[in-house]
């Protein structure tokens, strides 16, 4: 049986896809049951209270993406853009640490970012079941040339 690091890196998306995706389910559930309080935040901080529908959909709907691992990249991406706009609109005056600071917001932020530049890894629908990635990350490796 041959584990190269290639083989055996490939599953490194998979621990943290799964707890990402478990921590965004359980910050979202709670949205539904009362989405005025998210609402309520939201119109504190000037943003439009009716993002936090959508938001809580993200958070949960993306939860279940990254756990599959389906729509990975995408998944990501938007998982990044909130956790950057929680940190900077809501959070940045509280501090890094201690109460409502923000460094689980930069953790999963950081954990979107390694899943956006790795993928999903194996174990994944995109990788095992469809056999690609539905949105491909640029690829790093070179043509290599001919020399004579």
């Amino acid at each position: 049986m041959d584990m190269s690091l290639e083989k055996v890196s490939s599953f490194a998306p998979l621990p943290i896809r799964v707890m990402a995706g478990i921590a965004f389910i359980i910050h979202g559930l709670p949205k539904f049951d009362n989405i005025q309080g998210p609402q309520g935040l939201l119109g504190s901080v000037g943003m439009p209270p009716e993002l936090a529908l959508p938001i809580a959909l993200l958070e949960v709907i993306g939860g279940i993406a990254l756990i599959l691992g389906i729509f990975t990249i995408i998944t990501a991406i938007l998982f990044a853009i909130e956790m950057a706009l929680v940190t900077l609109i809501i959070k940045s005056g509280n501090g890094f640490t201690g109460p409502q600071g923000f460094e689980f917001e930069l953790l999963l932020m950081s954990i979107a970012i390694s899943l956006l530049l790795s993928g999903p890894g194996r174990i994944s629908i995109e990788r095992d079941i469809l056999k690609r990635e539905i949105f491909p990350k640029a690829s790093y490796k070179q043509k290599q040339v001919n020399s004579k």
